[in-house]
């Protein structure tokens, strides 16, 4: 479950009620679906072929239509990261600076771990999200992400339209100082 650290001096937030509670109260979605049973054989796996991303992807499929039909999605693919992918740090730089999207950034994260940062009205806190974490970025959000030290992640990638999953840079420092 994921877990919320705050700027210095605050506790971290780790009870689940209490992370979806601060998560909801700035506008950003959060909740904790457990990957199906039947999929461990693929989230299990460091390196997935794209025809086993497809494969884990389909025994995803019932989010995914209930994110059509409630949200409006028109797609999603699987990203898979971990450190013997070729080019890992230059991907991650993209994504590692303070930026906001058009559209919302929706993440199912199906194995691994990564972490959010946000900038909201001067607050900025990060979210450690972990396998079972569903996370909900409303757009325009300011916003950084990284992967942890186990630097692997997997997490299935949402979208109405990929139009408004570029990143704009603003000027902040994506740390909680």
């Amino acid at each position: 479950m994921a877990t919320i650290v705050r700027q210095k001096g605050l506790a971290p937030i780790e009870e689940t009620s209490e992370v979806k509670s601060f998560l909801k109260e700035r506008g950003i979605d959060y909740d904790h679906w457990k990957v199906p049973y039947n999929a461990a054989d693929l989230t299990d796996k460091e390196i997935l072929a794209d025809v086993e991303k497809e494969e884990l992807l389909k025994k995803l499929d019932d989010r995914f239509e209930t994110l059509k039909e409630k949200e409006g999605y028109q797609s999603r693919d699987l990203i898979v990261l971990h450190p013997n992918v070729s080019g890992l740090n230059d991907m991650l730089a993209k994504f590692d600076r303070v930026h906001y999207h058009t559209d919302e950034e929706v993440r199912y994260i199906v194995d691994g771990s990564g972490v959010f940062g946000f900038v909201l009205k001067g607050e900025k806190f990060l979210v450690h999200v972990v396998k079972d974490d569903f996370i909900s970025v409303p757009r325009n959000t300011n916003h950084w992400f990284y992967l942890d030290d186990k630097k692997r992640i997997k997490a299935v990638r949402y979208f109405r339209d990929m139009s408004g999953w570029v990143p704009n840079y603003v000027e902040e420092t994506n740390s909680l100082d």
